[in-house]
This record gives structure tokens, sequence and C-alpha cells, in this order.
């Protein structure tokens, strides 16, 4: 594939701040980004008549994001390490908890988000469907920050092509390629929030549990 001078080539770095011997990373930076949105979301959907006729309360939602968080930072953080480099973080165990280098998993993130489900689901008595439906429009915006670590780092990048937006990634090659974290931030991130919240406000979402979230 011959290559244009009118490809932008990628060169950000993942580091935002450097503060003596610890660097803030971009990615790092965008999780805190996904966290403020579920939290400042959450107790935007405690509005909905919906939640408020059942018993929700404020304590409750903050008591099940601070589940969710955990679960996304040691489920994404387990699942990188199961997942992707067993046999590296076999031989370096220290390094399992630096997650200031980057390196959570997606997949691990949602289990460990449905494990928070199951145990909040247990404690508080509360249908499992009903939590998922609270939850669901909350976690695009998460995924979409995450998509744009994920550009800043350089990784994920999608297959060569031509088209006049394409970046090169001189991680990968000197290809130009798609840029799919970013297309992947427009569609499940701001796309995807806007079904599902304008979703979850919809008189049909009311009537039956699991309308929103399945």
């Amino acid at each position: 594939m011959a290559l244009s001078s009118s490809y932008w080539v990628h060169n950000l770095s993942p580091v935002a701040l450097n503060m003596g011997p610890v660097s803030i990373h971009w990615y790092g930076l965008m999780y805190m980004v996904g966290f403020f949105l579920f939290y400042w979301l959450g107790y935007r959907r405690l509005q909905h008549a919906r939640f408020q006729q059942r018993g929700w309360s404020t304590e409750w939602v903050e008591e099940f994001l601070n589940y969710g968080i955990l679960g996304v930072i040691l489920g994404g953080r387990l699942g990188y390490v199961l997942f992707y480099k067993p046999a590296h973080f076999w031989a370096h165990p220290q390094e399992i908890i630096q997650v200031w280098h980057g390196g959570m998993s997606f997949h691990g993130g949602l289990i460990g988000v449905i494990l928070a489900f199951i145990f909040f689901a247990r404690k508080t008595h509360r249908p499992f469907l009903e939590i998922a439906d609270f939850v669901a429009p909350l976690v695009p915006t998460g995924l979409g920050a995450g998509r744009l670590g994920n550009f800043i780092n350089g990784e994920l990048w999608g297959e060569p092509t031509q088209v006049p937006w394409a970046v090169i990634f001189p991680a990968a090659d000197r290809l130009p390629r798609h840029p799919s974290q970013l297309y992947e931030f427009v569609g499940e991130g701001l796309l995807l929030f806007a079904l599902l919240w304008w979703a979850g406000q919809q008189k049909w979402a009311q009537e039956r549990r699991g309308r929103v979230s399945t």
C-alpha cells in the first residue's frame, strides 16, 4: 500500500504529566473521567420516578457505584493478567499491582462489574435486572473514555486502509490504518449512551425489568 504524506502519524505521548518518579498516564486519567461520569449520571438517574418509587436511595447509589468501580479496576487488571500476559506476570508478580503502567482488560472489567451486581443484589435484596437497568445507561461513557485512552496510547488500531482520515501508528508499522479506537468512542461511547439514556426514560422500558439492560 502506497503511503501519502497527508496521513497523520500518531505521535501522542501516553504520559500526561511527570511528577518526579511518578508518571500520570492519559489512560489512567480517562478512567477517572469515566468514574466521574459514572457517579454524576448515577445521581441523575436516581431522580427517575421508577427508582424513587422502588425505594432507591442516594446511599445505595453511592455504595453500588463504589462496588462497580472496584469491580472494574480489580476485574480489569486481573483479566489483563490472566488473559493477555499470564507467563509474564507469573515471572514478575510484583508488577500485577503496577496499574499505573497500563494494562486493563474489558472482559475482566465486565466480569468484575457483574460480580458487583450479584453482590449488591443479594445485600440489598433487589432484583438483578433492576440493578442492571439502573446501571446500563451509565456504562457507555466509561467505555468511550477508555477508547480515547487507547487512541492516545496508540494501541488497538484498525486494519490498513487508504481513507483520508487514516492514521499511521508507528507501534504497528508504517501503514495507514483505521483509527478504530475513535470509531468505538463514537459508537459504543456517545451513540450507545444516547440510546440507553433515552430508552431508560421511556414508559415501555419502565413496565418490565430488563428492557434497558438486555
